[in-house]
């Protein structure tokens, strides 16, 4: 019975398996063949199989395969072989740098090779004095190979590439004739005090490489960011600098290491070596090195600049610091033929070296210039000076309500930059009411041809002794008529304005009319200094600390302040009034009385005066006194511009 439903089922069996298999598969046509002949039947994957996506071979590990099994296999025995405390791990990142160093680019580890023996002791002398691992002397080959002048594109330096702040941490000097991080034996104790600090950081030698290159306080926000402590583990959060950085370390290692059996070395290649050195101390002397190279045989002028490579320029200048110059032994025969003060001497920069230019004096209108030593030595005659007439008058303009900048500029026909620029104003400053503003007026311009009277004044102040005025006696009858212009110019020439300022008094002259622009006191307040008060009122410092008896710059709050010149004494301003009116009525006097007999006249009333102050100007003092303008006070005082000095006497009102 079993074996009849055995037979009955397993043809159903076998259909069933048949076709759940076919759902998976397509059976391709077949050709018709013999019956008893081998079929091959080939199966093609659907869309939902699970097939194996490819993967992309980045560039590092397509070196890694392209590689030959043995060169892989010897540089990682060899690597692995390296008795050292200095990172030699070795991977498909190592391996590429190795064919750079090795193949590609093997006139670079060449040019290094040349300049090893130069520098490499020197290194290892450092390096075993401050207790670093010796292999340490491949990290300047990263960094510079081996050029003591190299600078990269942010400004490292040196055989071991100082930025500039970590050279001021250093004690590595740094100016405008001797940079010492191009010093190969100043940078490289330098580097080794570094790499020591670093090592103290990190305790791990990959950590220390990256942190140089990258910095201790990146490195170690790394290390906080991810939680992990060397350098494979945070290879990854890397710049891609740093993460070259240790792979190329140790390439350079093991191909400096293994040169001879990578066929690196050849005959043709000029190799240097260190030579023993003498010193000079040239004491802050202004020194030549090229007329030094002349004097020890060298052809090229610049053969000490290369045995001394932090020197910037070709000189020093007279009373530089201490500064030692290396000099080969070789040379010693060649200098001791003259001692040493000859030798300096010999060696003075034949042109004078850059100096601080002399002060320009600057010519002001109406100011005749200071002689300079050289004319008073030798009793030149002071050089005229052509016054030129100003161009623009000083206004001192009150912001009302509503006023903007363009009103204000199209009230005074000026633009609208001008004022903020003259007032240092912002493009969306907008304007405050009662604030002073400062604006400068264009002149109209002046007529070429002068006047006859103001000519035969001109040329006859020249010719005018310096007299004091205020001692001058009733002139004689038998004087010549010439005499009133001589006398009436001498108020106004500048020898007579130099002798009064040297009497000038802090107090100022009396006024009559007060500006209404300005207040009259003003109360510090908590913050305010002097340059703040006077930029918001329009005065200057010096005329608050004249007009206040100010002897420093210190302020009080709740100090009251001036901001107007206390007015004169009576007793000054009738001595000012009495030798001015001495001074205009005599040429009158003498000029009305016949020439045979004196004849008696009537004095006027003396005219009022005003004694000029730090940081007047016409304009400040026509506003002071009702119905004067700067036209008229020039014409009161015979003045040619609007250049006035401290302790001058000004004729207000006649």
């Amino acid at each position: 019975m079993k074996k009849k439903l055995m037979r009955a089922a397993a043809p159903v069996l076998l259909a069933a398996a048949l076709a759940r298999a076919g759902v998976a598969q397509v059976r391709p046509p077949q050709t018709p063949s013999a019956p008893d002949s081998l079929q091959v039947v080939s199966l093609e994957l659907q869309p939902d199989s699970l097939v194996a996506v490819p993967v992309p071979v980045d560039s590092v590990r397509l070196a890694w395969l392209r590689t030959p099994p043995e060169l892989r296999d010897l540089v990682g025995d060899r690597i692995g072989c390296l008795e050292t405390d200095v990172p030699h791990v070795f991977n498909n990142h190592v391996l590429s740098f190795v064919r750079l160093f090795t193949e590609r680019q093997r006139a670079y580890t060449q040019r290094v090779l040349e300049r090893e023996n130069l520098y490499f002791p020197l290194f290892e002398k450092y390096l075993a004095k401050y207790n670093l691992p010796l292999d340490l002397k491949y990290l300047a080959v990263v960094e510079s190979a081996l050029i003591p002048t190299a600078k990269s594109r942010v400004g490292a330096t040196g055989l071991w590439q100082f930025m500039g702040p970590t050279a001021n941490d250093l004690r590595l000097r740094r100016d405008e004739w001797v940079d010492e991080r191009m010093d190969p034996e100043k940078a490289t104790e330098a580097a080794c005090k570094h790499l020591r600090y670093l090592y103290g950081v990190f305790h791990d030698w990959e950590m220390v490489l990256a942190a140089y290159n990258w910095g201790a306080g990146n490195m170690q926000r790394v290390v906080r960011r991810t939680g992990k402590n060397t350098y494979w583990e945070v290879h990854a959060s890397l710049p891609a600098e740093t993460r070259n950085y240790v792979p190329t370390f140790t390439a350079i290692m093991y191909s400096m290491k293994y040169a001879q059996a990578h066929q690196l070395h050849s005959p043709t290649l000029n190799y240097q070596y260190a030579q023993p050195m003498d010193t000079l101390q040239l004491g802050g002397r202004a020194f030549d090195f090229t007329r030094l190279a002349r004097a020890c045989g060298y052809a090229d002028s610049l053969a000490l600049l290369r045995l001394n490579p932090e020197l910037r320029k070709s000189y020093l200048p007279q009373g530089y610091r201490a500064y030692t110059l290396r000099i080969p032994a070789v040379a010693r025969p060649a200098l001791a033929v003259a001692d040493r003060n000859t030798l300096f001497e010999y060696c003075q920069p034949l042109a004078d070296l850059p100096r601080p230019l002399a002060p320009r004096t600057v010519a002001l209108n109406g100011v005749a210039a200071f002689p300079s030593r050289s004319l008073v030595a030798n009793a030149a005659p002071r050089e005229t000076v052509q016054a030129t007439a100003p161009r623009f008058r000083r206004v001192r303009h009150t912001v009302k309500r509503g006023e903007t900048v363009n009103s204000v500029a199209t009230r005074y026909d000026v633009t609208t930059a001008q004022v903020r620029r003259w007032n240092q104003l912002g493009k969306s400053s907008s304007l405050a009411g009662k604030r002073q503003l400062v604006v400068f007026v264009p002149l109209p311009s002046e007529p070429a041809a002068a006047p006859a009277t103001s000519v035969a004044l001109t040329t006859s102040r020249p010719a005018v002794a310096p007299v004091r005025v205020a001692t001058a006696k009733p002139a004689r009858p038998t004087e010549p008529a010439a005499a009133p212009e001589a006398v009436a110019a001498s108020p106004t020439r500048p020898e007579s304005r130099a002798g009064s300022r040297s009497g000038s008094r802090a107090a100022g002259a009396e006024v009559t009319a007060a500006d209404d622009s300005v207040p009259a006191t003003y109360v510090v307040k908590p913050g305010d200094f002097l340059e703040k008060i006077a930029t918001a009122n329009g005065l200057t410092v010096a005329q608050l600390k004249a007009w206040n008896q100010l002897n420093s710059y210190v302020l009080q709050p709740g100090q009251t302040l001036s901001l107007r010149a206390a007015a004169e004494t009576a007793e000054d301003l009738a001595e000012a009034t009495r030798e001015v009116a001495a001074a205009a009525q005599a040429p009158v006097r003498r000029a009305a009385r016949p020439a045979t007999t004196p004849a008696t006249s009537s004095v006027p009333a003396a005219p009022q005066l005003h004694l000029v102050q730090p940081g007047d100007t016409l304009y400040n003092i026509s506003r002071r006194y009702q119905g004067l303008t700067v036209e008229k006070l020039r014409e009161l005082n015979h003045l040619e511009s609007d250049a006035v000095k401290p302790g001058q006497r000004l004729i207000v009102k006649g």
